[in-house]
């Protein structure tokens, strides 16, 4: 007798309970699956057609150009006589280069003290501001302006606050007091911090937002509870705000490293990277590199190097936040 398959009884069964089904008149009781076919309609491409525009813009203007650069970090560029291919020479030579160096070293400094000087004013401005929003509004939209202010106009404005003549506008008030003259970003060792003022004036604001909505959505009962049990300003404070806004201070932390390390335009527009390079960061050196000394090639390596930090640090945040989170 020959063996039938488990497989090959289920299927001759299914068929003659079928088949019997059907000859009887019955309802039709085997399982068949019916495969819903997804029928293309223009509904389905009317999505893709809003994105197309946004999506062919970053094509052209971001991500081609990124891909050119880094191909150019690969090669030593020569304009009409063709391109050499030296691998990660260009990427050597920036790591060993002493200037490159000084560079990094001032984006850092620069980086972190606007990064941590316009959070805690924010901060303060937002403990300041909270509440009372018919009252305060005309003071929000005013403590706001200088961040949708363009950034070249408020470095050229700056730059005359900072004349360093006796007759300056920053000299004249601080001669009230007994001070000055100064020659703030004329003076290689007070350059550098007057640079990083400016930074944290225009990104405090933009802190101060973030925070006022953090600050919103802290339930006003655990307040209450604090100052039952006695707790003081400073411990409602340090117990009960800053727990709270966690989520919002690491999102603020990213943004503002992000910011500082790609810092460029009021560095540019308030000294140039001077005096004697005290003020030079990462951008303005491969912003020299590339349209001075026509090194398109160190200039593209040094643009990718600074990529590849704040992907570094963008997903190291990330990771931190998550790992927190889960906890």
């Amino acid at each position: 007798m020959t063996a039938v398959h488990p497989a090959e009884k289920n299927h001759w069964d299914t068929q003659d309970v079928g088949s019997t089904a059907s000859g009887g008149g019955a309802v039709e009781t085997h399982p068949v699956r019916r495969r819903r076919r997804r029928r293309l309609t223009g509904a389905t491409f009317i999505p893709w057609l809003f994105l197309f525009p946004a999506a062919l813009i970053f094509l052209v203007f971001k991500f081609i150009p990124m891909a050119e650069g880094i191909r150019l970090s690969l090669f030593e560029v020569r304009p009409f006589l063709g391109d050499i291919f030296v691998g990660f020479k260009n990427y050597a030579t920036i790591l060993q280069d002493e200037k490159f160096l000084t560079a990094s070293w001032h984006t850092l400094v620069l980086a972190g003290g606007q990064t941590l000087g316009a959070m805690l004013i924010g901060f303060f401005l937002a403990l300041l501001l909270e509440g009372h929003a018919k009252s305060l509004w005309f003071v929000r939209s005013a403590v706001f302006l200088p961040v949708v202010a363009a950034t070249a106009v408020i470095g050229e404005i700056w730059r005359l606050f900072f004349y360093p003549a006796p007759e300056g506008f920053l000299n004249e008030v601080i001669s009230w007091v007994g001070l000055g003259p100064w020659e703030y970003i004329h003076n290689t060792d007070t350059s550098l911090v007057s640079v990083m003022f400016v930074g944290i004036w225009k990104h405090a604001p933009y802190d101060m937002v973030l925070i006022l909505a953090g600050l919103a959505g802290i339930d006003r009962q655990q307040y209450e509870a604090a100052a039952i049990d006695g707790a003081s300003t400073l411990q409602r404070i340090w117990n009960v705000t800053l727990p709270a806004l966690r989520p919002v201070i690491t999102i603020l932390l990213t943004l503002a490293a992000i910011r500082g390390l790609r810092v460029f335009t009021e560095v540019y527009v308030l000294t140039g990277g001077g005096p004697a390079g005290s003020t030079d960061v990462w951008m303005t050196r491969v912003y020299t590199t590339a349209f001075e000394q026509s090194e398109a090639g160190l200039a593209s390596a040094g643009s990718v190097l600074l990529f590849l930090v704040t992907l570094v640090l963008t997903v190291s945040v990330q990771w931190y936040r998550r790992r927190k989170e889960a906890r």
